[in-house]
């Protein structure tokens, strides 16, 4: 209504966490609860209200240098195939378009690293896919073609916004395994966003648990999805299909859709979908080490 208060909503909130070089760390929560924000946050696509984003030990500010640096080091894989390419122009236009923005040697220098980009994401005969357009190849090729294009430049982090999750299920391993590849054989930090656990634990190493926009788990994927510390991190994982049959009726003790009718940011934002909630969690708690290198933000610690 017009003239009526604005509520404010935090798409992020008092999140920080550091990414080594060569490291996958993982972005894990629900639709909604910030983690495209934050790819968008670190390549400036949208403008911080607060805090600061490093890069190399340089914050990322809107000065063209600046700019041009983290551009160029850090590239996107969106999750839509269909939607993140140009359908009008050329295979090897879309794969070139980086190189020529930065400027990046000449056309023949250009035409030699397209090629050589498409044969690593496995898009062969390449001097043939350059010349085809993007309703030409399948969803699977597509993606392909996507990460192709985030290479093209060298880059030191890719951010991959749910990559997999619009592929057939069949293809997914296929796309998974590639970029595992790539990345260990070029030492690629990757900030790997989702809300699939399955792939989280197969291709990360750290993952930040995130809940309306902010970390309340974080730590290696192994200890956090094996032995989870906060009730949310428990409830992403009791929602995940279960293959035995003899635990399929097995009372979930969160629900993971329960509507929320409290102040999510005075106190603990989970409380009001957490069957642990005590009095105390009206006060919103910090992110504290529970065993190495694993932290969680929750009064009561599950076993």
């Amino acid at each position: 209504m017009f003239g009526a208060k604005s509520n404010t909503i935090r798409a992020t909130d008092d999140v920080s966490f550091s990414l080594k070089e060569g490291e996958v760390f993982v972005l894990a929560g629900e639709s909604g609860s910030g983690k495209s924000t934050i790819a968008k946050l670190i390549l400036k696509s949208i403008e911080l209200d607060s805090g600061k984003i490093f890069f190399e030990d340089q914050e990322i500010n809107n000065q063209k240098e600046n700019l041009a640096k983290i551009r160029m080091n850090c590239q996107m894989i969106h999750q839509d195939p269909y939607d993140s390419i140009n359908p009008r122009m050329r295979i090897g236009d879309i794969v070139a378009e980086p190189l020529e923005i930065h400027k990046v040697g000449n056309k023949e220098d250009r035409h030699k690293r397209v090629i050589e980009v498409l044969q690593e994401v496995k898009l062969e005969p390449a001097e043939d896919i350059v010349k085809r357009y993007p309703h030409m190849l399948s969803g699977g090729q597509r993606q392909r073609v996507v990460l192709a294009r985030a290479l093209a430049l060298k880059p030191k982090v890719i951010l991959a916004d749910e990559p997999v999750s619009m592929l057939d299920v069949s293809i997914r391993a296929e796309m998974l395994e590639l970029m595992h590849e790539l990345q260990q054989k070029y030492n690629i930090s990757f900030i790997y966003i989702t809300h699939d656990l399955a792939t989280a634990r197969y291709f990360g190493q750290r993952i930040g648990i995130l809940y309306m926009g902010k970390i309340v788990e974080i730590g290696p994927v192994d200890k956090v999805l094996v032995k989870p510390k906060h009730p949310y991190t428990q409830a992403l994982i009791d929602a995940i299909s279960e293959p035995d049959p003899e635990n399929l009726h097995k009372e979930r003790k969160i629900r993971i859709n329960e509507a929320i009718d409290i102040d999510v940011y005075q106190g603990c934002r989970f409380r009001a979908r957490c069957p642990y909630a005590i009095d105390k969690c009206v006060i919103e708690p910090e992110l504290e080490m529970t065993s190495d290198e694993h932290y969680s933000a929750c009064f009561v610690k599950l076993d």
